[in-house]
């Protein structure tokens, strides 16, 4: 049980910025087994933004509430996926050589392609889920199963990056069939949240989006990168609340 938590908050301290008891053992074997728990810390960290939402919603109105659920999911994240599709879009759309989009990626600055997709992603999230009738709870599906969409890509696809500061490098290595299995059991709570008809929908709709998102990745580069991956969770986030519009008017 002890390792189990120890693999768990460690998935929490990578896709977060809270703090982890001084307990926990960090090694990259250890934090490759995590990803099975990514769709766990999904549903905890889109918890916490609902929360916030909700608490926010008894004093402002739901457009106020939701940017400042926003401007939390942000500073909870360190915005580790929004950067990293800011990234995919500008590797992607700068150049036409594999190597010199892999450069452009490694690149800390962000560039034109890189800042419309993040205009466009946030306020894409912006306006599907003020035009949402259950803002928090198409917040907690979001959050849980676009990180399972993102992390089963490292399941059967090659890493790419080289450079050792690589966000995902040390999931690169393949990850077993028990750390699948776990990953996407834990996405099965939408069938208990969601009739079971719009929880299958969304569930057939993102495994399209993983494999177009694959297909797409490895024509671009031949694999995935850790910038991939983020760019593959935003993603699948926006469809998701796209859905919920649908679903749940």
């Amino acid at each position: 049980m002890k390792q189990q938590l120890n693999l768990f908050f460690l998935a929490l301290g990578f896709f977060s910025r809270i703090p982890m008891p001084a307990w926990i053992e960090y090694s990259p074997e250890n934090l490759n087994r995590a990803s099975r728990y990514f769709t766990l810390v999904g549903w905890l960290l889109g918890g916490l933004v609902a929360l916030v939402f909700i608490a926010a919603d008894y004093l402002f109105s739901n457009s106020i509430s939701l940017w400042l659920a926003m401007a939390f999911s942000l500073l909870l994240t360190g915005a580790f996926h929004e950067d990293g599709l800011a990234d995919t879009a500008d590797g992607f759309g700068g150049a036409f050589m594999r190597e010199k989009k892999l450069s452009i990626m490694k690149d800390s600055r962000i560039g034109t392609y890189g800042a419309t997709a993040l205009v466009m992603a946030l306020l894409g999230k912006y306006v599907l889920l003020i035009e949402n009738t259950q803002i928090a709870l198409s917040i907690l599906i979001a959050y849980a199963l676009s990180r399972a969409v993102a992390a089963s890509l490292a399941f059967d696809m090659r890493y790419v990056a080289e450079q050792d500061g690589s966000k995902s490098k040390p999931l690169a290595n393949n990850q077993s069939k028990t750390d699948l299995i776990i990953l996407l059991t834990t996405c099965l709570p939408v069938f208990f949240l969601l009739h079971w008809q719009q929880a299958l929908l969304i569930i057939a709709t993102l495994i399209v989006i993983r494999y177009a998102a694959k297909y797409y990745f490895q024509k671009q580069i031949g694999g995935y990168t850790g910038d991939c991956l983020g760019a593959a969770q935003q993603t699948s986030e926006l469809v998701i609340y796209a859905l919920l519009v649908v679903a749940i008017l």
